[in-house]
């Protein structure tokens, strides 16, 4: 059998749990697999406004954090039976931009019993897409634009069938334009009009993109749409399509209010009353900057296309597959060179897997971070190790959290020479430890390949005690390789930067 196994698919009548850690509501999602399908069980959805606590300098006010917290508290407890593989737990916009990040997700995955991830824009928009193909299948051949206001940004993809096409998020959200333009609650044509011409500039620099890249359909996801199409079938201006006919009108019965809290539209509940002028704000904006004629109110969102998502991952059709296959070929990486190696780190954590608690994931971020890590020799040989880390670390890798993105990036960045400091300090504690042990393996399978020949290793015996690691090789093979013998010891000074003591022995 292949190691690691495949990642255990999802069986007929498993529990699934997406959560959705937005910048205004935290939501879940737990449904059911039945013959292929998946059949939504309950849902929750809890108004926290996280991003109404952000300051400038990415700080988060002690009420807001609180909010949050109580929520996943009470979010964990409707987890209880669910089994962990089949839990996913996403951050958004307003945890991109705390300051300090791991305060909050080391409490917050306390409060919920599970691991919280943070994608970027990119990713949420790609989820955000997939959720909503699922819930409205799209006509074959045909493209859609699926629009997204969250509580601080917004996304726009345009996607044919489940694949998204183009992707963008742009910081403009409906808690955070409502803040930017109308500090202090008050309304005004003036106000507005600047409003909307600065949110328009930002969005000019992909529109031109998307309309000569056309689209035969507007979708509109998140709880935005859906408040400003309910407005509109209660003003009676459409049966709750959001149209360029309609849009005005309502922005201007929301300016005769003046301020924010006299805002008395038909249809729009109390607890969106405090953001909806930045979300018709968001909308005006991305009807003039696209020139959309008709949007149609989508039933799905993120946490639809997480569900989905954590099936892709239990097939063939894991999307970080993909990513590293992209990379793969984008940099002309030497395929031959990298299975070696990924062929070996792997054969090494087999023998440890169970003294260092590393499991098949690992074994699949290792195989990953084997597969790119002379990702940087396409820039220059000289570092080629930090060139390869930064990039793995700042693209966009569809299906990859930013915490796994780090993952291997770390991982990349240690492969070879003196482990700096830094190294981990963006991973959450959680991942720290064994993060540094499939370093030490990524190392040790890298030495034994310096050679980049196929030649076979007749013995490789390695064994883990606590930060101890031992490797045992054949003595004539080794002697016979003065320069490998060379690099093996000098690891004996590598490997304390991971906090592991490495001694090679000969038999």
């Amino acid at each position: 059998m292949p190691y690691p196994p495949p990642r255990p698919q999802v069986q007929d009548g498993d529990a699934l749990a997406a959560i959705d850690l937005g910048s205004n509501s935290f939501h879940m999602v737990l449904a059911q697999h039945r013959l292929g399908q998946l059949r939504v069980v309950d849902r929750l959805r809890e108004t926290v406004r996280l991003a109404d606590g952000l300051d400038e300098h990415g700080g988060l006010s002690e009420p807001a954090q609180q909010r949050a917290l109580d929520c996943l508290a009470r979010f964990g407890q409707r987890l209880r039976g669910v089994e962990r593989l089949h839990v996913r737990a996403l951050a958004t916009n307003s945890v991109r931009k705390l300051r300090d990040p791991h305060e909050f997700l080391h409490a917050g995955e306390a409060a919920l019993g599970h691991p919280i991830e943070v994608v970027s824009g990119r990713e949420e928009a790609r989820l955000i897409y997939l959720g909503v193909a699922h819930a409205q299948p799209p006509r074959p051949g045909q493209l859609r634009l699926v629009i997204d206001i969250g509580g601080g940004s917004t996304e726009f993809i345009i996607g044919r069938g489940f694949e998204p096409v183009e992707r963008e998020s742009l910081q403009a959200g409906c808690i955070a334009s409502t803040r930017r333009f109308f500090p202090n609650g008050r309304l005004s044509k003036r106000r507005w009009n600047s409003a909307v011409t600065e949110i328009t500039a930002e969005f000019q620099q992909f529109a031109p993109r998307y309309r000569q890249l056309g689209w035969q359909e507007v979708l509109g996801s998140s709880g935005t749409h859906k408040a400003i199409g309910e407005i509109c079938a209660a003003m009676k201006l459409t049966k709750g399509a959001i149209t360029a006919e309609a849009l005005p009108k309502v922005r201007e019965q929301l300016l005769r209010a003046e301020s924010i809290d006299r805002i008395d539209l038909p249809g729009l509940s109390g607890e969106r009353r405090p953001i909806i002028a930045g979300g018709v704000l968001v909308l005006e904006a991305a009807f003039r900057a696209l020139g959309l004629q008709k949007l149609l109110v989508s039933k799905a969102a993120m946490r639809e296309g997480i569900l989905y998502d954590m099936l892709g991952r239990g097939s063939a059709a894991d999307p970080r597959d993909a990513s590293i296959a992209s990379l793969v070929m984008r940099y002309g990486i030497d395929e031959v060179q990298a299975a070696r190696v990924e062929a070996t780190a792997l054969r090494l954590l087999e023998q440890v897997a169970a003294d260092w608690n590393l499991e098949d994931d690992d074994a699949r971020m290792l195989g990953w971070a084997a597969r790119v890590h002379e990702l940087g020799l396409a820039i220059a040989h000289s570092g080629y190790h930090v060139h390869g880390s930064y990039v793995l670390e700042h693209s966009d890798l569809s299906g990859f959290s930013r915490q796994e993105q780090q993952v291997l990036a770390a991982l990349v960045r240690t492969h070879r020479r003196k482990v700096p400091k830094s190294a981990f300090d963006a991973l959450p504690d959680r991942l720290l430890l064994p993060a540094r042990r499939m370093a030490a393996l990524l190392r040790l399978a890298v030495v034994l390949h310096r050679g980049h020949n196929g030649e076979d290793i007749p013995r490789l015996d390695l064994s883990a005690n606590g930060n101890r690691l031992q490797l045992v090789l054949e003595r004539d093979w080794i002697e016979s390789r003065p320069l490998l013998r060379a690099d093996l010891v000098a690891e004996r000074e590598g490997m304390p930067g991971l906090g592991i003591e490495f001694e090679p022995m000969v038999v």
